[in-house]
């Protein structure tokens, strides 16, 4: 008898060291589900063009064509790149990973979005890594989908691999600092994958009052919904899993 199991595939940049033990543990927490990932050459998030073209489709699709592999019935791309180049790369790629391999795939990005907009959450505390130029550049493309930036913090950091050795205690000054801005948001977002935060998110809620959407999380809350599977059985990783439906 075949054990009934929820397979998802999970597009991971080459230099990030965050992501996959993070998604592990959250999909632990989720009875009967497991990820699968395949990696792409990323190893500089800025405004240059050679960083820029790491996100070319081509790549990302050989990546998804080893995860279809698998029989993964899900791809998410677990990846904040649309936040500079606009949500519709990212739509545009979801369609291009479907239309080759028939799998539906979404986005950390696209998720952050349409959990926004069903929370009704129009103001947005942005957390990131990122440098000047990249940090504004999001600020513009998130205005554009509906969503407000009211308070952000940003590093200033190019490396991917280093965003990964960003503290615990750099990240909670952060998050602190938006959540107590005087334009409060309501709601917050570690926006990187590639950050340790996924599994601080329900500390940082119970401490500032406010939901935290981490991009690992988000990326594979949607998957999950759109597999129809109740994530309300994920307990510890914020009210994200627990309250958005």
């Amino acid at each position: 008898m075949t054990t009934q199991r929820t397979l998802l595939g999970v597009l991971t940049p080459s230099s990030n060291t965050s992501l996959e033990p993070l998604t592990s543990a959250l999909c632990a927490a989720a009875p009967g589900v497991s990820a699968h990932f395949a990696r792409f050459p990323v190893t500089e998030i800025s405004l240059k063009p050679q960083a820029l073209g790491q996100f070319d489709d081509e790549k990302i699709l050989a990546a998804a064509s080893m995860l279809a592999d698998a029989k993964v019935q899900c791809i998410g791309w677990s990846g904040t790149s649309a936040g500079w180049l606009g949500l519709e790369a990212d739509r545009v790629l979801c369609q291009r990973i479907e239309d080759a391999t028939g799998i539906p795939a979404t986005t950390s990005t696209l998720a952050l979005a349409e959990i926004m907009h069903k929370t009704g959450a129009e103001t947005l505390g942005l957390v990131t890594p990122y440098l000047d130029d990249v940090q504004e550049k999001i600020i513009t493309n998130f205005a554009a989908e509906g969503m407000s930036c009211v308070a952000e913090k940003h590093l200033g950091i190019s490396t991917n691999f280093d965003f990964s050795e960003v503290s615990e205690t750099e990240l909670t000054y952060m998050v602190a600092s938006v959540a107590k801005a005087r334009a409060k948001p309501a709601a917050i977002s570690t926006f990187c994958t590639n950050l340790k935060a996924a599994h601080l998110v329900e500390r940082w809620e119970a401490a500032y009052g406010i939901p935290v959407y981490d991009t690992v999380s988000t990326v594979l809350w949607k998957m999950l919904r759109m597999l129809d599977y109740d994530t309300k059985q994920i307990k510890g990783w914020g009210r994200l899993f627990a309250e958005v439906a």
